[in-house]
């Protein structure tokens, strides 16, 4: 599913070159359950980004289902983003003045689906995150684990492979991390793979596999 071979993201800050990874090689299997953890400045959201297509390596191979992605050009990697892979971030990220159907829907408007397969991919994405009741809400009328279970809809509306959660839970309450930690593992148990950036411990040991992460290399790789 995800390859990455001795890869390596550099950026120049005034006369020096920060390592921000470093010849990192890894595997991440189909329907893995992986937690990526690590201090401030370990390269775990640089990783994140990479792996998002959001970013490009310094050097070094990023293969994602058989395809070399570092030789696609920014039309092709915006391609493969739209329909390989899925984002939850921690601040959600919705149109404040779309509806929770809009915001979800938003993805195939971009991709020029017909309007009749929108609706029913919507519909089906509000019913896999319960929240069918609440598709005609603006983020201002839902709760904080509402909105990210609409941001979760967002992400798996054009049935990615892959699944990459940023701190999913970084601004919920303990009871709505509870209800988005349930719902993003019972997506991997139906087969998405499931990457997981996260500070905190308690989720990062929920995962099959966790990774860690210090000054741009990986430290640790264990099966939890």
């Amino acid at each position: 599913m995800i390859n990455l071979e001795n890869l390596c993201r550099h950026f120049e800050v005034g006369n020096q070159v920060v390592r921000a990874l470093d010849e990192v090689d890894l595997v991440i299997n189909k329907k893995e359950y992986v937690s990526i953890m690590g201090v401030s400045g370990s390269g775990k959201s640089t990783l994140l980004n990479i792996l998002g297509l959001l970013d490009t390596p310094t050097s070094g191979d990023y293969v994602l289902s058989g395809i070399n992605t570092s030789k696609m050009n920014d039309d092709e990697m915006a391609h493969i983003r739209s329909t390989k892979i899925g984002f939850v971030f921690q601040s959600f990220h919705l149109i404040p003045r779309l509806t929770a159907a809009e915001n979800v829907e938003m993805p195939m408007v971009l991709s020029g689906l017909n309007p009749k397969e929108r609706q029913e991919k919507v519909d089906n994405a509000l019913a896999r995150v319960s929240l069918t009741d609440r598709s005609d809400h603006r983020p201002e009328q839902l709760s904080g684990g509402q909105r990210q279970r609409v941001a979760i809809a967002r992400s798996i509306v054009m049935e990615p492979d892959v699944l990459l959660a940023d701190e999913p839970t970084g601004n919920l309450d303990s009871s709505s991390s509870k209800e988005i930690i349930k719902l993003i593992e019972e997506l991997n148990q139906g087969g998405l793979t499931l990457v997981v950036v996260t500070h905190d411990k308690d989720l990062g040991r929920r995962s099959n596999r966790l990774i860690e992460l210090l000054d741009g290399k990986i430290i640790n790789d264990n099966q939890n």
